[in-house]
């Protein structure tokens, strides 16, 4: 059944994002994919399979169009030697377009759950699909994710942002929590890429010393920054495998744990204050706006300058970098805006049926992503390439404060 999708991959995802014409081809493949997949289970049989269960003998295909509000699509209509093959479910497709056009899109890029599927086909066709077909149009999706999450990492990375999100999972007749670990770089012309992502059962050390692992084998290099929230087991793998890197402490983060250590009653004040902190143009400048706030706040909000005194020297890494370069780098905004787009789709499944389902919806969304990142540079990188010549020429390390081992 996976040959079925080969047409659908990324030659016409970025037709569909551009073009009405692209989200035709869509429809009219993967249409004719679902023909196949229903002709191949009323003969119970597939192509040239030898099967004591088949049922009957394909016997050609028509071309039927079909006109729709994306236009007209041809549809390949299976024939057999019987003629008891009957297209008779596709029906209701052109009183329920549009319903079944998202649902089509749903299927083949988001990969959802089978019973998702079989629910959205029964309900729009008026018939339903074996467990065994809806998985395999499913999984008719993997190689393509296989080969986004697996591809070899080009040139250097000098920027790189982890971060992870809890999904639910089924193992076996449990439902698990799973850490879904993404990885995102800048890579040295300045264009975004999303690295690769990995299930795991925690967020670890150990999940996270895998994925850094994982990463460096599949070409990961040249990395002077990661920037993470304050995980231990996460800052313990950075410090491992890319040891003369620097650690920037996202800084969004910081100011919710500083928030979430003082009343309600002087919060607005604590952030207003701590802000002022993060902003500071400089190292000097911003360690005595961090004396001000201790001085302002030691009595009505003791946990939150405890809490920002901590984190401070981490989180003002950034500040060694040109300035142009601090906005986008103090912080992991850019992940948390991708692990936005997966919850808002994983919201629909709820619980996924185990984790290479949930590999294949995420891998799938960010392939997506990654490929709208390549049209637009993210930095300029000239600045970034000048600041490290001149640290070379003063013998001086490109890092600012490398991660302790």
């Amino acid at each position: 059944m996976a040959g079925y999708e080969v047409s659908v991959g990324a030659d016409l995802l970025p037709g569909l994002l551009g073009s009405q014409d692209g989200l035709a081809k869509l429809v009219e493949t993967v249409l004719n994919q679902v023909l196949q997949a229903q002709v191949s289970e009323s003969l119970g049989a597939q192509r040239h399979e030898r099967s004591e269960e088949r049922a009957g003998y394909r016997n050609g295909t028509r071309t039927r169009t079909l006109y729709t509000r994306v236009g007209p699509v041809t549809l390949l209509v299976p024939q057999t030697r019987e003629g008891g093959f009957s297209t008779e479910i596709f029906a209701r497709y052109q009183r329920s377009e549009q319903a079944f056009v998202l649902a089509l899109m749903e299927m083949v890029v988001k990969g959802v759950s089978t019973r998702k599927v079989s629910a959205i086909t029964e309900e729009l066709c008026g018939a339903s699909f074996s467990k065994s077909t809806v998985s395999a149009l499913c999984a008719g999706l993997q190689p393509r994710v296989d080969a986004f999450n697996e591809r070899r990492l080009e040139g250097e990375f000098p920027f790189v942002l982890v971060d992870a999100m809890f999904i639910k999972s089924r193992d076996g007749e449990r439902v698990v929590m799973r850490a879904a670990l993404v990885v995102s770089g800048v890579d040295a012309s300045g264009n975004r890429q999303i690295l690769g992502v990995r299930i795991g059962d925690t967020e670890s050390y150990a999940t996270w010393d895998e994925t850094f692992r994982w990463l460096i084998e599949r070409g990961l290099k040249g990395v002077h920054y990661v920037i993470s929230d304050d995980h231990g087991g996460l800052t313990k793998a950075v410090a491992k495998h890319f040891q003369n890197a620097s650690w920037q402490r996202c800084q969004v983060h910081l100011m919710r744990n500083v928030l979430g250590s003082c009343s309600s009653r002087v919060r607005a004040e604590v952030a207003a204050a701590a802000k002022l902190v993060f902003n500071a143009p400089d190292r000097d400048e911003a360690k005595r706006r961090l004396v001000e706030f201790s001085a302002r706040f030691e009595k009505t909000a003791t946990k939150s300058v405890a809490c920002l005194q901590a984190g401070f020297e981490d989180a003002m890494t950034v500040l060694e970098l040109p300035e142009k370069y601090r906005k986008r780098l103090r912080s992991t905004n850019m992940q948390e805006r991708l692990n936005e787009e997966i919850r808002r789709r994983e919201r629909v499944i709820r619980i996924f049926p185990n984790d290479v389902s949930a590999l294949r919806l995420i891998g799938a969304l960010l392939a997506e992503h990654n490929e709208a990142w390549q049209e637009r540079r993210y930095l300029d990188m000239d600045q970034f390439n000048d600041w490290k010549a001149a640290r070379a020429s003063q013998n001086l390390p490109n890092q600012a404060i490398p991660l302790a081992a």
